[in-house]
């Protein structure tokens, strides 16, 4: 009871939301309209830019479409210039100075004494782990704006940052399938809601009405792979140049190519040399907008990439028809097996049509119909504790009854016999015989002998 001598003062709250993309951004908004984030206080969207140079990158608040979010919080803030010079994916606070950035920081934001709350995306690595080990005390929330939060948490986390982790918000991209991601430390997914989220795409949209719209186009979706050292330079070229040629053989006589942001030019010269040497009309739209307001501004009749994210987009939330090409190159690329990248790229192989196959193209059900059985969310958890056995090691009765009933021809590209062999999984090299791949002897007689076979048959 108050005595009188004494107000009793109540702390405010003030929420930081982390986002290094407007896709990111748009979730987070989407998230507030639909009361996933009550209001609090103070609301900061922290900003966030993680290219390689960052220098030569829009960071999200200067990109098409942000002023529609911006009313959504109180203040917008650089973390690239809160630490610079630093980098915001490389620099993360030692240990014994976290309570001297938590000082500055509240002092640099004007946070005073409030209650801080946190919302970050990839928890796993900096910035977002490095706010959290700042503000020790913060409550924790994780929402993930792609598909990899349906796969495993990419490393063991702290647990003294794991434990404060109270949901992770995440879209509905794969209707049916329950995330992967922060299970160890049994963390309950909740959806934002796609009606909501479709309504803040389109007030994105609204903003490019200034931009051409090739409506009724195939629109090709280019990621920049070779940039993260997935493919080479060339193979990328060529990714994009199959991508046009299966794209013609369907029967689409205009196309625009959408590149990465950050890829060279030199790639889109190509694609317009190939366009011509095959007769078609080819756009390359290079403004950095989401493909999420080119879909609503082109009504594309088809979508074609790689592993994008945005191909689950256009065919769940926007019922756009899409095909996937690359997606084998990639799973037999992706080192270690644990790459994050994994399932993303399993979850677009195994649930969209291969451009090559016209008739699986064109009959391809799209819209927000559940997608994922029993099977797939098996696939799911069998390469989740392939890749994080450590971590998930509850999920290793699922991963043997999957690889017991479903291995097979249609199925291997997604595992590794190494790596089952490491775990002593079913498809593992029997033991007796477990030498032989790291004999590079054995491997020439192997394909000597294999050579012979065939000149005898000839």
């Amino acid at each position: 009871m108050n005595d009188g001598s004494t107000p009793h003062r109540v702390r405010r709250t003030t929420r930081i939301h982390l986002s290094s993309t407007l896709y990111g951004a748009a979730t987070l908004a989407a998230a507030i309209e639909a009361g996933c984030l009550p209001p609090v206080d103070r609301s900061i969207l922290l900003v966030a830019n993680n290219a390689a140079t960052p220098e030569t990158s829009p960071p999200l608040d200067r990109m098409t479409g942000f002023k529609r979010l911006r009313a959504r919080f109180d203040d917008v803030l650089s973390w690239n210039e809160t630490i610079y010079p630093f980098h915001p994916g490389d620099w993360g606070p030692r240990p014994d100075d976290t309570p001297l950035w938590e000082r500055h920081l509240r002092l640099l934001w004007n946070l005073g004494d409030d209650d801080i709350e946190l919302v970050v995306e990839s928890i796993q690595v900096n910035p977002a782990m490095a706010i959290a080990q700042i503000f020790t005390d913060a409550r924790v929330e994780v929402y993930a704006d792609g598909l990899m939060s349906y796969g495993p948490t990419r490393n063991k986390l702290d647990p003294l940052v794991g434990s404060r982790i109270a949901r992770l918000l995440h879209l509905d991209l794969v209707p049916g399938l329950k995330p992967l991601l922060l299970t160890e430390f049994e963390v309950e997914p909740e959806i934002v809601p796609t009606q909501i989220f479709l309504k803040v795409l389109a007030e994105l949209a609204d903003e490019t009405e200034h931009l051409p719209a090739e409506r009724g186009a195939a629109l090709l979706l280019g990621q920049y792979l070779s940039a993260l050292g997935i493919l080479t330079p060339e193979e990328e070229e060529d990714l994009h140049l199959r991508m046009l040629r299966g794209t013609v053989a369907l029967g689409h006589r205009r196309v625009v190519f959408k590149p990465h942001p950050t890829a060279p030019p030199r790639w889109s010269r190509l694609l317009e040399e190939e366009a011509e040497r095959l007769g078609v009309e080819l756009a390359v739209f290079d403004e950095p907008v989401l493909a999420e307001v080119l879909y609503q501004r082109m009504a594309p009749a088809l979508v074609v990439g790689c592993f994008s994210t945005a191909l689950l987009t256009a065919a769940a939330l926007y019922s756009i028809p899409v095909a996937r090409t690359g997606t084998g190159l990639l799973l037999e690329r992706l080192t270690p097996y644990q790459n994050s990248n994994r399932v993303p790229v399993t979850l677009v192989d195994a649930l969209l049509p291969d451009l090559a196959d016209r008739a699986a193209v064109e009959s391809q059900r799209v819209g927000p119909e559940e997608v994922a059985d029993a099977k797939l969310a098996g696939l799911v958890q069998a390469v989740g504790y392939a890749m994080q056995a450590q971590i998930y090691p509850e999920l290793r009765p699922a991963a043997e009854r999957y690889l017991s009933k479903h291995l097979g021809s249609g199925t291997w590209r997604y595992f590794k016999r190494r790596r089952l062999t490491s775990l002593a999984l079913p498809g593992a090299i029997p033991s007796q015989l477990a030498f032989i791949p790291r004999s590079p002897r054995l491997r020439r007689v192997a394909r000597r002998a294999r050579s012979l076979k065939r000149s005898v048959r000839k």
